[in-house]
C-alpha cells in the first residue's frame, strides 16, 4: 500500500511539473529573438561582403572550403574564429543562426551554403559558379 501511495504521489508531481512546462494560453508563444553582439556581428558580416567564410586556421575542411573560391579565382571575407578573443561566441551566434556549430559556414550574397562539403557540392554542380555570377571552364579535384 506504502509503494502504491509513493507511486500516486511520484505521478500527480511529474503531472504538476509537466502542466508547468506548457503555456497557460492556447495562443503561441513567439521565439525570443538572440540579439547579442555575436550574432548582429555575423548578421552584419554576411550583409556586407558577396562571399563570407567563418572558419578556423587550422581546420582541413575549412581549408578545403577556402580552396574552392581560390579555384574560382575569388576573394572570401574569412573570419577566422580562433583567432578571434569573441572567436567562441561567434560560433555560438553561428550555431543559433543556422542550426550548425561547425566550421566552416560558408555565405554566399547573405544566402548560407552550409559547410565544406555543401561549398564542394556546390561547386561541383555549377550552383556556386551561378550564386556567384560566373562561369567555370574546369573544374579540378579538391
Amino acid at each position: 500500500m506504502a509503494a502504491t501511495m509513493k507511486a500516486a504521489s511520484m505521478l500527480a508531481a511529474v503531472t504538476i511539473f509537466a502542466a508547468s512546462l506548457t503555456p497557460a494560453s492556447s495562443e503561441s508563444t513567439p521565439t525570443p529573438t538572440l540579439a547579442t553582439p555575436e550574432s548582429a556581428f555575423v548578421k552584419k558580416t554576411v550583409s556586407a561582403h558577396q562571399i563570407v567564410i567563418f572558419s578556423k586556421s587550422y581546420c582541413p575542411y575549412c581549408k578545403r572550403a577556402k580552396a574552392v573560391f581560390k579555384e574560382l579565382d575569388q576573394v572570401p571575407h574569412v573570419v577566422e574564429l580562433d583567432q578571434r578573443d569573441d572567436g567562441y561566441d561567434i560560433q555560438g551566434a553561428l550555431g543559433e543562426i543556422v542550426g550548425r556549430r561547425t566550421v566552416p559556414q560558408v555565405f554566399i550574397s547573405g544566402k548560407h551554403i552550409g559547410g565544406s562539403d555543401d561549398t564542394i557540392e556546390a561547386y561541383e554542380s555549377g550552383e556556386l559558379a551561378k550564386l556567384l555570377g560566373i562561369g567555370v571552364e574546369n573544374k579540378d579535384d579538391l
